[in-house]
């Protein structure tokens, strides 16, 4: 039996996947933009999941997207708490990479958690104070995810959702970015992709296909970009098989077949 209501993220986590995933992580063509791990600082005093939405949302803000909307789900998370005049205050304190932006930028995704997973989930901004490293190394990343869109961008889309592509198995979830001709997913970890992040990325597609938004159409390649080690991967949908597509829109999506 099938619990309803999954986001994209946590019904990818969940179904049970034939061996080596739907789409399995080494049918991925993988590149190298430059200097990856080494080059940053080896620790960060902020969690991981947080660093990854900060380097995503601050991606958007600088390559052109307004602050209101690269920070949506962050300025939603703090309205349900009863904070938005906070919130307002660190959104307008953010004007680029430097330190000051970085750090006001770090403690309003911390609103995200509220939005996404409930108040349960919240801990407070004032508690969340990003050292020297962690400031550099958020810096970094975004510096590497413009020039990431730079090569491969522009972008058309960001932080999409995916409007009349939900179903009653999975009702939410948001996109990353679209380019001319890639979907792409932003993974800003320190492990190699995994098949729950291939698997959710095909779930981004397929749903995005049944959604209101034409620019899913004209897509040729999914790929997932990694700030962190600076490598993207790629794969056509040419190449995906047809089966694979049937299977994770009736089994994993819950569209009718």
């Amino acid at each position: 039996m099938i619990i309803m209501g999954y986001s994209v993220t946590k019904r990818a986590r969940q179904v049970k996947q034939p061996r080596g995933g739907y789409l399995n992580p080494r049918f991925f063509n993988t590149e190298s933009l430059g200097e990856g791990m080494a080059a940053l600082n080896p620790e960060e005093n902020v969690s991981p999941n947080l660093i990854g939405l900060t380097v995503d949302y601050m991606t958007r803000f600088m390559s052109g997207t307004a602050i209101e909307e690269a920070f949506k789900i962050s300025l939603i998370g703090a309205l349900f708490l009863g904070m938005a005049d906070k919130a307002r205050r660190l959104s307008s304190g953010i004007k680029g990479l430097d330190d000051d932006s970085v750090i006001n930028a770090v403690k309003l995704t911390g609103f995200d958690a509220c939005a996404r997973a409930g108040l349960i989930a919240y801990k407070p901004v004032e508690e969340i104070n990003p050292d020297v490293a962690t400031i550099q190394n958020v810096r970094t990343m975004v510096e590497r995810s413009l020039n990431f869109l730079d090569a491969y961008g522009p972008k058309i889309l960001d932080g999409f959702t995916m409007d009349g592509g939900y179903t009653d198995t999975v009702d939410s979830g948001d996109g990353d970015f679209i380019t001319a001709d890639t979907l792409w997913d932003f993974k800003v970890s320190k492990v190699k992709v995994k098949k729950e992040a291939t698997l959710q990325l095909l779930m981004y597609w397929r749903m995005g296909m049944h959604s209101i938004h034409p620019e899913f159409k004209q897509l040729k390649y999914l790929g997932i970009y990694n700030p962190r080690s600076n490598l993207l991967s790629r794969i056509s949908v040419a190449e995906i098989p047809s089966n694979v597509i049937l299977e994770v829109e009736r089994d994993v999506i819950g569209y009718a077949s």
